[in-house]
């Protein structure tokens, strides 16, 4: 329990960091209402609290908080209300509130319900997807707004970098992701610095996890395995690891962290979804590089995975198709396949036969009239069996989306 003066001292200490660093405008609209909990969720390190800082740098006071500062280490439920009396002395009354990495302290909701009952403006981060959708469910469910913010895109990388839209420029990102802290010095410290947060604090100590080397096996093989299909059983014999429930608990940690995405097969049937073979993505692609067991990178998974990243940006409903052949992605939208995408780094006449009758297969089966084909620098329109395949570089695409 900390003490009045304590937290009178945390308080002016976080208020001089709130203007600092504002670094970048993001692509994100974000608003807040009165009645609702704003939430901005994220992995580690992708610009939560500039974002937030950014829009609230208009407004004053703010009552913000940073949950991570060890200072706060033995901050209680039952502190916030001397906290909440601390910000009105200190900063004056009808203030925003804004607390940051707010899931560190157990029991959070409470207090933010019952801020929000009294017409409050509040805005949260977190960097964990489960506990923050827990909580939200128990004591927040219908009161509040959700946003999810992911690494630096394409557009964000230009401007950051002060480059223009180019193949050469996208291949550079294709390389070195999105991280703004990262980008900024490219140093490789900085970026296995970033990953060993997230793997102990975000994934182990937070699941009490006790396998340590089992969840780095794992780790290495989903990020040499980008956009392959995957069984929790293969991989449990794969990698030896002792039961199917430890790889789920383990993904599943990884999944609530940010650090990896699923998919799954599309099927009428939701029960034969539910035991299809997944594939898995990144949140970027940097951290692919780090933890493959490849020394080289893969263009081709790398590609993949900056399209699956742009689709779940958008929030789109995505799966893949796998019939005798396959697709990358199919788009769902209310009850209906509605786009086919599939990626591809260089068409070739090895591959283009089995590329092109895969998405006409997926156009087929939902009856689409035209198919995405993304690759590095090729672009055309291709007409086959009355059907309309549109070839374009994924750096183009993600200029135009």
């Amino acid at each position: 329990m900390l003490t009045r003066d304590e937290l009178k001292n945390i308080v002016l200490k976080n208020q001089a960091e709130l203007g600092k660093n504002l670094g970048l405008d993001r692509d994100y609209s974000i608003k807040m209402l009165k009645n609702f909990a704003t939430i901005i969720s994220g992995i580690r390190r992708c610009g939560k609290s500039t974002l937030a800082k950014q829009f609230l740098k208009s407004r004053k006071p703010v009552y913000y908080l940073y949950f991570e500062d060890v200072a706060l280490a033995e901050f209680k439920t039952k502190d916030f209300v001397k906290l909440d009396e601390v910000f009105h002395e200190v900063l004056g009354d009808n203030g925003i509130y804004f607390f940051d990495e707010i899931q560190n302290v157990k029991g959070w909701e409470i207090f933010v319900r019952r801020l929000v009952d009294k017409n409050k403006e509040v805005l949260i981060t977190g960097s964990n997807a489960s506990m923050l959708s827990r909580e939200l469910g128990t004591r927040l469910t219908g009161r509040h707004i959700s946003y999810e913010l992911f690494p630096f895109s394409f557009n964000e990388f230009l401007r950051f970098k002060n480059k223009e839209a180019n193949v050469k420029n996208f291949e550079e990102y294709l390389e070195l992701g999105g991280f703004p802290e990262y980008l900024k010095t490219n140093d490789k410290v900085i970026l296995r610095n970033l990953f060993q947060d997230i793997f102990y604090r975000d994934i182990l100590v937070r699941n009490n996890i006790r396998n340590e080397a089992d969840l780095k096996s794992l780790l290495a093989y989903l990020s040499s395995n980008i956009g392959k299909k995957f069984s929790y059983t293969k991989l449990r014999d794969s990698l030896g690891i002792k039961s199917v429930h430890t790889i789920k608990q383990f993904i599943s940690a990884c999944e609530n962290a940010y650090l990896f995405f699923t998919i799954t097969k599309y099927d009428y049937s939701v029960k034969k979804q539910l035991i299809n073979p997944k594939k898995i993505y990144c949140i970027d692609n940097a951290l692919i590089k780090l933890n493959s067991f490849s020394v080289s990178s893969n263009s081709g998974q790398l590609l993949e995975n900056l399209v699956f990243l742009e689709l779940r940006k958008k929030q789109k409903e995505i799966y893949y198709h796998s019939e005798k052949k396959e697709c990358d992605f199919v788009i769902k939208e209310g009850n209906r396949i509605t786009q086919a995408i599939q990626v591809c780094y260089l068409l070739n006449d090895e591959n283009k036969q089995r590329e092109i009758n895969g998405l006409l297969e997926a156009m087929d089966a939902y009856k689409l009239k035209e198919g995405l084909l993304l690759t590095n620098n090729q672009e055309d329109v291709l007409e086959l069996n009355n059907k309309k395949i549109i070839l374009k570089p994924v750096w183009k695409w993600l200029t135009n989306n």
